[in-house]
């Protein structure tokens, strides 16, 4: 049983397998991996039933010291490095249509969502240096390393408050959503590093700001990128990344909508508890985001591994699973219709 629960996690390393796949084929096989996140998980999970149940105490235990779970996370480091520079190759081709590179440009985006952004958050909120180090390697993928700040010293201190960029407030559509989090959210990591460099005494306007260091690195990436492979292939990348960038913030919409933190003083809240984020205990959708839907543990405890995060009874639940979700999000009357009467119960 305990490889068992160990292995189920390498479930994820399927998108790989597709992506590689759609970057060798042409016709509606390119679109194989879309298929899968967006047709076929969402349909499974209106099926298979939620799973709420906890690991044992002694469960639990056994599970944290398992380093095969954190080995898993390592591994998709140079996967997904290695699905970039195919990427990369595949789009050179010439002969290409419109819809063989908007498929492979889809099924690189899902790599960045997943791998360069979802991975890199469970690294993220380690504090090992060398875990932080992959964390930040794999949001370079995505060109959001500046992510790495935002959330960490940003999101999880002022999640579901009106401070908060990545906090979805009530009756917000989510188009409005992406440009006020992707925009504001930038400028929040800015403040937060120049205020770290303030604190030390040292220049904003140096190296030492992880902004600055961060800009450096991601055009770098930039300048190869045009460099070895050409403008075109450079321009299918970003778009690539910018698929990514929105899926995680899909993600964060659909996370907090709606549920906000009692006021207990002037720019000060209640602790983050498990009722302010929602959860889902659908459990392809679980293994697959390797935990991610177990939300409300996280920011109930963050620095709680993904294979150990837990379900809590006063929790409130999505309906159905991330990528269901995800999806009903895009269809603000239909989000709306069916998140608002819940956040009005919640808020009751």
């Amino acid at each position: 049983m305990r490889p068992l629960r160990t292995l189920k996690y390498g479930l994820p390393f399927i998108l790989f397998l597709a992506a590689g796949y759609a970057f060798q084929v042409t016709g509606w096989q390119v679109w194989i991996p879309m298929l899968l996140v967006w047709v076929m998980i969402p349909s499974l999970e209106l099926l298979i039933a939620p799973r709420a149940e906890n690991l044992s105490a002694a469960e639990e235990e056994m599970a944290r010291q398992d380093k095969m779970y954190d080995y898993l996370l390592y591994l998709s480091v140079p996967m997904q490095f290695f699905m970039l520079y195919q990427f990369l190759i595949s789009m050179q081709q010439t002969d290409l249509s419109v819809w063989d590179r908007a498929g492979r440009i889809g099924a690189m985006g899902i790599l960045c969502g997943s791998f360069g952004i979802n991975v890199a958050h469970e690294l993220g909120h380690r504090v090992n240096r060398f875990e932080q180090f992959l964390a930040k390697s794999l949001l370079l993928t995505s060109l959001y390393m500046h992510f790495f700040t935002e959330h960490n010293k940003g999101h999880h201190k002022r999640v579901a408050t009106p401070e908060d960029p990545s906090s979805a407030r009530y009756g917000e559509m989510i188009y409005t959503f992406w440009f006020r989090t992707v925009i504001m959210g930038y400028l929040s990591a800015w403040h937060i590093a120049n205020e770290e460099c303030i604190k030390k005494g040292r220049s904003a306007l140096s190296i030492h700001n992880e902004m600055i260091r961060f800009q450096l690195i991601q055009l770098s990436l930039i300048a190869l990128i045009y460099w070895a492979f050409g403008g075109w292939v450079l321009l299918y990348f970003m778009a690539a990344a910018g698929m990514g960038i929105l899926l995680l913030e899909t993600v964060n919409y659909i996370e907090h909508y709606g549920l906000q933190r009692k006021a207990t003083g002037e720019g000060k809240y209640e602790r983050a508890m498990p009722e302010h984020s929602w959860n889902s205990d659908h459990m392809i959708g679980r293994l697959f985001l390797f935990e991610l839907s177990r939300h409300s543990d996280h920011h109930y405890l963050a620095s709680r591994k993904y294979q150990i995060l837990r379900h809590h009874d006063e929790a409130p639940q999505m309906p159905t699973g991330y990528p269901g979700m995800m999806l009903l999000s895009l269809l603000p009357p239909a989000w709306f219709a069916v998140m608002n009467p819940r956040v009005k119960k919640m808020a009751a």
